[in-house]
């Protein structure tokens, strides 16, 4: 008797390439983790040519580069022309698309739908943007209508497809994200003097200093937060606030209205900062300030609550999901709510403590092998046999 063919799982991996992305720690923990969680599957990757030489060493695993880009129209309208996907049992779109031309099974990760609900807090200007909407909003809406199943990175997120085609919300699981091992609380004198040198290196008139990190964006409410330091420390000259901002014009945009305010000698705008150093400042932070609007998951207020950093945080979408107690909820869109929960962490230390308590065994709970977990559960919904 000739032997069973093994299934072939196909996982779109380009997203791990040389820029680091939120989608791309996704792929990489599929990449960690399935290959030994599953000895009975093949695993076919497609990688980036800025992609490590080797994404996994599994004996299970092959891999083919894919010169086209991710998020482009020869993925969204042509991909089987550029692979050769013959063979493969099951299709795993890891980034919000689902490309033309799949004859089997699929699967698509969808982070949020944000381009079809709320595209203008995330498209970019003028005639750039008009693109981009009408290539993500063809791409989500296709996955939605066609994707065998949806796997979400949250509850909330799930509901909000729910708004928007309930057979697609039938078809969704939900694997939340996980937190790497690499956000922890630094602990002792090893610890103490790595928080005090990265305060000192991009902090160093600062005593005390509230952190927000994300890219500037409309969604991440960034004007909020300046307006809700101001409220909270304008006559507290010893506290700073640290705004790390890997992408967006957050400077030029948010730099005035620290001055109509009277703060923005105490505004610090940070960028390009090592995962270390980063660690050491949401370890170092009097709270991460994160109001943001809408968030598929809210990587960063998971990541301070396992450094046991307080999370000021919304009261909707999925912050309240991912904090768990351990945050301060706050409504978004009013920055004086902002300020009072900002002075509530850093007058009270014995508050400030229980939430870092809260916080870590929050996190704790946020593995990125659980995230794999759920995803091959719902593989092996589709797979045969």
């Amino acid at each position: 008797m000739p032997t069973a063919k093994r299934p072939t799982v196909c996982i779109d991996c380009r997203y791990i390439r040389e820029r680091p992305s939120g989608i791309a720690t996704i792929v990489q923990a599929l990449v960690d983790h399935l290959p030994a969680m599953a000895p009975d599957l093949d695993f076919f990757f497609l990688k980036h040519p800025n992609a490590p030489a080797r994404l996994s060493a599994a004996p299970n695993v092959r891999e083919q580069v894919v010169s086209q880009e991710a998020n482009g129209p020869a993925t969204l309208l042509a991909l089987p022309r550029f692979v050769d996907l013959r063979g493969v049992d099951l299709f795993h779109g890891t980034f919000n698309i689902l490309p033309a031309g799949l004859t089997m099974p699929t699967v698509v990760t969808l982070c949020d739908v944000m381009w079809l609900k709320y595209p203008h807090w995330a498209r970019s200007a003028g005639p750039r943007g008009r693109v981009e909407t009408a290539f993500y909003q063809h791409g989500i809406r296709r996955a939605l209508a066609k994707a065998s199943r949806l796997v979400a990175i949250s509850e909330a997120t799930r509901s909000e497809i729910g708004t928007l085609d309930r057979g697609a919300w039938e078809r969704t699981r939900v694997a939340l994200e996980g937190v790497s091992a690499d956000y922890r609380p630094l602990e002792g004198e090893e610890g103490r003097r790595a928080i005090e040198a990265a305060r000192a290196k991009h902090l160093p008139d600062a005593k005390r200093y509230v952190l927000t990190v994300g890219q500037f964006a409309p969604y991440k409410n960034h004007v909020t937060v300046v307006r809700a330091f101001a409220a909270a420390f304008g006559d507290q000259p010893d506290v700073q606030l640290a705004l790390v901002q890997r992408l967006g014009p957050g400077q030029k945009v948010l730099e005035p209205l620290a001055r109509s305010l009277g703060v923005d000698r105490r505004v610090k705008f940070l960028s390009g900062i090592p995962l270390p150093e980063l660690v050491a400042l949401y370890n170092g932070a009097i709270a991460l300030c994160h109001p943001s609007l809408y968030e598929g998951f809210g990587n960063c207020p998971a990541e301070a609550i396992a450094c046991g950093c307080p999370v000021v945080t919304s009261n909707r979408s999925s912050m309240p999901e991912v904090s768990g107690v351990a945050a301060e909820l706050v409504n978004p869109e009013d920055p004086d709510d902002v300020a009072a929960a900002l002075r509530r962490v850093a007058r009270d230390p014995a508050h400030a403590a229980s939430m870092r308590a809260r916080g870590l065994a929050r996190a704790a709970e946020l593995t990125w092998k659980a995230h794999a977990e759920k995803n091959l559960r719902t593989y092996r919904e589709l797979l045969p046999g």
